[in-house]
């Protein structure tokens, strides 16, 4: 390679450092000493003023380092020196006792291990007031009381019986052991992923103090052919647009030694209120690298497809911006959820009664009525579910709020509104026909919100979801006519001549004259199927139904059957990067050869998924004889399906900055959020190592 290679790094990590602008690597030993220690010999003039660039001549690096005695080995040792911190002058010369050390060791590792505790519980540090005389010294002080009172050695030489400047509860210190734990997480997680690729799944959310926070999280497959996902940080965006975000990103990935060419997929939550400034990010990354494709949120597509697209049918957009005033009216005061459940429980009895209902241990629970979300799965489902169970408690109340003489008149008028839209057939028919479609697509949500869902079983799900939706409008209208009609039979509800003329208001008289069955069936019926397909068929790109299509060949399931060869080498033409011209022809052959050993093989058979056959492969040391494939595996595995640890990352936000604890820094933020989310990796570290590094932190009064 005529230029300069990272790999060296690996080699000459010690002392090499590589300048951009001038396109030649340093000796950074010899430039700090070589005044002191430089004897002209070993060419190192060439790496300290000019820089060296003879790419080609590899040799001379290990010239450069010579043997002992040499230039290069005397500016290394006075460097080592420099960098031991107990041959300095000030410690050397110190008289701080060993006891006086191992009070302070005593002292360190006891409040480590009190933050331990609080990170792991997402508790709050701080108090209102840390001093002696406060009655809120906050969680962390008065951990290191308990500790103090259960714990003798630690009573001994901590708070009251510790140097004044050495009782190592001050907030400095609270917020240094935090930020070296977090640190030494992120560490372990980058030594993890190692020279791997991986996907980068990122998303928005504002915290308690209204902050843009930009949440990062790495998707990736280990040694052992785990499918894995990191929460890499937070970062703080005072601006959303694709260009800054991807300044950002890139701050942080410098930060851990992480590289953009490493990224071989990207995941965003599209029903962001930030989906343009993603498309836009997603397309600077592409620029950069063509092998991080790009895979929507599935979880999210089907919110957008059937609850936003819904909205673009006129009658739908009135219907879902009527549920959430339902919902305000009747939940507005605690005496009305009294209400309802009161009206509730005698809906029941009467049922009961009757024998409309059954009655049973676990049956017939209280039920509330649940408010829809535009960012939470299912919520529009679940919503319209209990509105449909609680139609006439609802009503009731409705009805209650109508007559209340107390009320100002506009809450009246409001009640009395709602009423006379919730008692006609067309609204029985949309919430009937809403709850049906999103029932079609309510597994495939619940499905990918968990972390071992990988992308074959996503992808289908969303065909058998296709399927259905198809066969609905094929033949669903009479069952949902029939379903609706019984409905307001039940309630007393007016059923019109579905064959009558509609009676068309305004502007709409122009059109002609409509029957009620032309309005229900196909301005209505049809119209919110047909959105909803066509947006699901729409966001499927043709790279991303290819690779979803060839990946699919890769399933191990009901022993191999949907093998295709030739779909596995276009899977591997669109990663040129991974892929050179020899690795096209080895793969073809060695997947002749994969095939017949695998199907042949009783510990390949029952497997679920891909990521199964990873974990297998791995286990089965195949992973070395089927090397391309198993890159291929990884490859598969490492598109992300769902953004569903971006959205854990912000739900744990909400456990540590909370309304009482506002006014956060960003980086204590941050470094709370990596060690409590990634516990597993926050349990593997010990407190030594935790201690080391807070001592290199920064000069300390005390030296271990």
């Amino acid at each position: 390679m005529r230029r300069f290679n990272p790999l060296w790094y690996n080699e000459f990590g010690t002392w090499l450092e590589y300048s951009e602008s001038k396109d030649a690597i340093f000796c950074l030993h010899c430039y700090l000493f070589s005044c002191e220690h430089g004897d002209g010999r070993g060419g190192h003039d060439a790496f300290v003023a000019e820089g060296f660039s003879n790419w080609k001549d590899k040799q001379r690096l290990y010239k450069h380092i010579g043997k002992v005695g040499s230039t290069y080995k005397l500016c290394f040792s006075a460097a080592k020196d420099l960098m031991n911190r107990n041959q300095h002058i000030d410690i050397v010369m110190s008289d701080i006792s060993d006891k006086a050390k191992h009070d302070y060791r005593i002292r360190l590792n006891g409040s480590i291990q009190c933050i331990q505790y609080l990170i792991r519980q997402g508790l709050a540090f701080r108090g209102h007031d840390e001093t002696d005389a406060s009655m809120n010294q906050g969680n962390f002080v008065e951990l290191v009381k308990f500790l103090c009172e259960s714990n003798e050695e630690v009573n001994n030489v901590s708070l009251n019986n510790a140097p004044e400047n050495l009782k190592m509860i001050a907030p400095s210190i609270q917020k240094d052991i935090t930020h070296v734990a977090a640190s030494l997480v992120t560490r372990a997680i980058i030594s993890d992923i190692g020279d791997n690729f991986f996907s980068i799944l990122v998303d928005e959310a504002r915290d308690i103090s209204t902050k843009e926070q930009m949440a990062i999280v790495l998707r990736y497959v280990n040694d052992n052919g785990e499918i894995i996902e990191r929460f890499l940080g937070l970062v703080h965006v005072s601006d959303t647009t694709a260009s800054l975000l991807k300044e950002s990103i890139e701050l942080i990935f410098a930060k851990n030694g992480l590289s953009l060419t490493k990224i071989h997929g990207q995941g965003y939550d599209g029903a962001s209120n930030m989906s343009g400034q993603f498309s836009g990010l997603k397309s600077l990354i592409l620029a950069e690298n063509n092998s991080a494709y790009y895979v929507h949120c599935f979880a999210h597509q089907l919110q957008l497809a059937l609850v936003a697209c819904a909205k673009k049918v006129y009658a739908l957009t009135d219907f879902f911006n009527f549920i959430p005033l339902v919902c305000n009216v009747v939940g507005a005061s605690c005496k009305r959820a009294d209400i309802l459940r009161q009206k509730q429980l005698e809906e029941l009895v009467k049922n009961i009664a009757s024998d409309d209902v059954q009655s049973r241990r676990g049956l017939n629970q209280e039920m509330s009525l649940l408010r829809p979300g535009d960012t939470r799965w299912s919520s529009h489902y679940r919503s319209l579910v209990s509105l449909c169970t609680l139609f006439d408690p609802v009503l009731d109340v409705l009805e209650i709020v109508k007559d209340d003489t107390t009320l100002v008149h506009a809450k009246r008028s409001e009640a009395s509104a709602l009423i006379m839209r919730m008692e006609t057939f067309e609204f029985v028919l949309l919430l009937h026909l809403m709850i049906k479609v999103l029932a079609i697509t309510n597994e495939l949500s619940q499905a990918l919100q968990r972390k071992d869902q990988d992308i074959v079983n996503a992808m289908s799900l969303v065909k058998v979801s296709k399927v259905l939706l198809l066969k609905m409008r094929d033949n669903g209208w009479d069952n949902l006519f029939q379903m609706t009609s019984e409905f307001c039979i039940k309630h007393d509800i007016d059923i019109p001549d579905i064959e009558s003329a509609l009676a068309l208001q305004g502007r709409t008289k122009r059109r002609g004259t409509v029957t009620h069955l032309h309005h229900f069936k196909v301005d209505i019926f049809y119209a919110v199927i047909d959105t909803q397909l066509q947006e699901l068929n729409d966001r499927f790109s043709e790279v991303s139904s290819n690779l979803l299509e060839c990946m699919s060949c890769l399933n191990p399931y009901n022993s191999f059957l949907a093998f295709d060869k030739n779909k596995l080498c276009e899977f591997a033409s669109y990663y040129p990067s991974d892929f050179d011209l020899n690795d096209f022809v080895m793969l073809e052959y060695q997947l002749e050869t994969y095939i017949v050993d695998v199907q042949s093989d009783h510990d390949f058979l029952n497997l679920k998924g891909i990521a199964d056959l990873a974990k297998r492969m791995v286990e089965k040391k195949k992973h070395i004889v089927y090397h391309l494939i198993y890159l291929l595996v990884k490859l598969a595995l490492t598109l992300p399906v769902a953004t569903v640890s971006v959205e854990r990352a912000f739900s744990a936000m909400k456990y540590i900055k909370t309304t009482l604890h506002n006014r956060m820094g960003d980086e204590w933020l941050n470094d709370c959020l990596v060690s409590y989310i990634e516990k597993d990796v926050f349990d593997s570290i010990d407190n030594e190592s935790i201690m080391i590094e807070f001592q290199k932190l920064r000069p300390r009064r005390m030296i271990l």
